[in-house]
């Protein structure tokens, strides 16, 4: 369509996911490779196809079950000829290896790159005799933000995100209510989701009445830990010759940075780098949010996803309050479907790349009971939170 930042050579051929689910009791690797043979063979390809291989964090991660596999466990596992790989924490959200991924094929270094997130965050909880927060840091010297709120026991991301919330929410007159559209919204995709973690119905009344877990965050604005893994095929479109999917096009990505990799050092504390990434994505394309048919974005906890609606320009500053208010804009029927398959609000933390995984399904139409009514011809995916972000814009057309 507009050519963007790889020319139309970047595509999406294959999508796939394992089993999800609360305390499997499986390894991370066990998972990471089911979701990544369905998706090449959901590519119709073979395992020897696969010339490219990326995922996010790597090994070394200090929390258990955050990283289900590295990249290398995978290529031994299936005996993986790479013309180029990569790995790593440091990149564009979870979503920057799939975005290197795209320059890979499109500079012609690999054909085929296989794109995986992997956790087995629940069984390992279990494992440790119970779960906590995640807070990601080791031994030694805390990392700076941490020196400022660990004192007062702010050790979670929880804690970290109340704040803007709150300043958001003061500053925009947002409510409660209006902020519990987006997890209302996540359950009832989720109910027609088979894989979800919550299916239960959720009213207004159980959300209000949740406990709550930082400031205006209750139980329901918080993400699932689960275990499970998900993997897309990203192929230079000379390459998809006779393939059986429609090749989904990356029209445009979104790896942008300019403040600091901080929790709370922007100068406008109601924003954060998903704001950042959404401005390089428009920078990248001549489509426009009003072009987007549906979006697939972060909610790891619900205010991010207020940042990501906002970031996106579908509606004004400060005024996603309005924009979400009664949920019905961004129901499967509205004006802006997201989060269709529940998210990670209610069908489980797979930790960004289940966004991706999620848009493909449905802009193939293989979503089956949670479709959108109109089968999206282009999907807008924003993936991460707080200090990092990306975001990346594909069209069926």
């Amino acid at each position: 369509m507009s050519g963007g930042p790889f020319g139309g050579k970047a595509v999406l051929t294959g999508a796939g996911k394992s089993q999800v689910g609360r305390r499997l009791g499986r390894t991370g690797l066990d998972l990471t490779l089911e979701a990544v043979l369905r998706a090449i063979a959901d590519a119709g390809l073979d395992v020897d196809d696969i010339d490219g291989i990326a995922s996010y964090p790597g090994p070394g991660m200090p929390d258990p079950g955050f990283s289900g596999a590295g990249i290398h466990d995978v290529r031994n596992a299936l005996g993986l000829r790479s013309r180029w790989y990569m790995s790593g924490i440091e990149t564009a959200g979870q979503i920057g290896p799939a975005i290197e991924a795209c320059m890979a094929v499109t500079l012609g270094l690999a054909n085929h790159v296989v794109v995986f997130r992997s956790v087995w965050e629940s069984t390992a909880a279990q494992q440790r005799g119970g779960g906590r927060a995640s807070v990601l840091f080791g031994g030694g010297k805390l990392p700076p933000h941490l020196e400022w709120v660990a004192p007062y026991g702010a050790l979670s991301a929880a804690n970290w995100l109340a704040m803007p919330a709150q300043r958001y929410m003061h500053d925009n007159g947002m409510t409660r209510e209006q902020l519990g559209a987006i997890a209302i919204n996540a359950r009832r995709n989720a109910r027609l989701n088979p894989d979800a973690i919550y299916r239960e119905p959720m009213t207004m009344d159980d959300y209000l009445d949740a406990r709550m877990i930082s400031e205006p965050l209750c139980l329901y604005d918080c993400d699932v830990p689960c275990d499970g893994a998900t993997a897309v095929i990203i192929s230079r479109r000379d390459a998809t010759h006779g393939l059986p999917r429609h090749p989904l096009t990356v029209e445009s990505v979104g790896p942008g940075m300019f403040e600091r990799a901080t929790w709370d050092q922007r100068f406008d504390l109601t924003t954060m780098a998903a704001h950042d990434s959404a401005e390089t994505l428009w920078q990248n394309t001549t489509l426009m949010p009003g072009d987007v048919d549906m979006a697939q974005i972060y909610d790891g906890f619900s205010f991010l996803t207020v940042m990501w609606l906002e970031a996106l320009g579908f509606c004004e500053k400060g005024k996603v309050g309005e924009f979400i208010e009664g949920g019905e804009r961004i129901a499967r029927d509205g004006e802006l479907p997201i989060n269709t398959s529940g998210g990670q609000l209610s069908a489980g933390r797979l930790h960004g790349m289940g966004f991706l995984h999620e848009a493909c399904v449905q802009m193939w139409g293989d979503a089956g009971d949670r479709q959108a009514s109109k089968t999206p011809e282009v999907v807008a995916v924003g993936v991460g939170g707080g200090p990092v972000a990306g975001s990346m814009l594909l069209s069926s057309r």
